[in-house]
């Protein structure tokens, strides 16, 4: 099992500290996507900003260039139908733009509320599995050639607290984040010796999100965590602090 740990509570996020760093990031159109790319960029980072809807992306490319922070990319790709090929297109138009890539974090998921196994839809659960597994899978595999061009690389899983301990209704949200802290556990095992790619995970906890809002419908959302709340960690792993950090699982929660 993956070890879980948090950041130093001596860390501190310093001014510039993902200066020229080139990260890409998926599902950036809302939630903490859309504030992990603005955040990254406050820090000096030129963002690839992947989403599935054009519109919400241009408008975070929008507040990036308006606030005088590095002119981000813009790639849409649904990944609920990406092949391998579409995959390796990125991989050549971020070559050819950038030459290589600093950072790659897997944050965009598919949630589409709980059920029991017994009714889950077949469907559904090959979709969630597409999005939440099969595509970090491909992603990654593309994009190993272009981190292994960078000084320091960092690549990103998203965990979850269902991932670490089944639990009822979950369904194939709780699979696929089991299935990808496996995932990241055999790539940092994979790349730790022989590339300058580190790879670990963030288990967000609880943050106010519209996915949070569909699973917990009752709750308060104002009684739950911004996402500029938790971005110290996202800063940590993405910057040269984390150096010799590989195969964790960050924990968000206040200890």
């Amino acid at each position: 099992m993956n070890e879980i740990i948090q950041i130093p509570t001596t860390f501190k996020p310093q001014t510039n500290c993902l200066k020229d760093k080139v990260i890409l990031i998926t599902g950036t159109g809302d939630g903490i996507g859309a504030t992990a790319a603005k955040t990254f960029a406050k820090y000096g980072a030129t963002i690839i900003l992947l989403s599935k809807t054009e519109k919400k992306i241009v408008a975070i490319y929008d507040e990036i260039v308006k606030a005088g922070h590095p002119q981000p990319a813009i790639i849409t790709l649904n990944l609920e139908n990406a092949t391998a090929d579409d995959y390796a297109g990125l991989a050549h138009t971020i070559e050819s733009e950038f030459g290589h890539l600093d950072g790659l974090l897997h944050n965009a998921a598919m949630f589409e509320g709980l059920s029991p196994i017994a009714q889950f839809d077949n469907t559904l659960w090959d979709r969630i599995v597409k999005v939440n597994l099969q595509a970090p899978f491909l992603l990654s595999q593309a994009m190993i050639p272009l981190l292994n061009k960078s000084q320091d690389a960092s690549m990103v899983f998203t965990s979850s607290g269902v991932a670490h301990q089944g639990r009822a209704y979950w369904g194939a949200y709780g699979v696929t984040k089991a299935a990808g802290d496996n995932l990241m556990g055999i790539l940092a095992d994979e790349l730790e010796l022989s590339t300058p790619i580190r790879v670990n995970s963030i288990d967000p906890g609880r943050v106010r999100t519209r996915m949070r809002a569909l699973a917990f419908p009752g709750e308060d959302p104002m009684t739950v965590p911004a996402a500029e709340e938790i971005m110290d960690a996202y800063l940590y792993l993405m910057s040269t602090e984390s150096k010799e950090v590989n195969g964790k699982i960050i924990s968000c929660k206040k200890s």
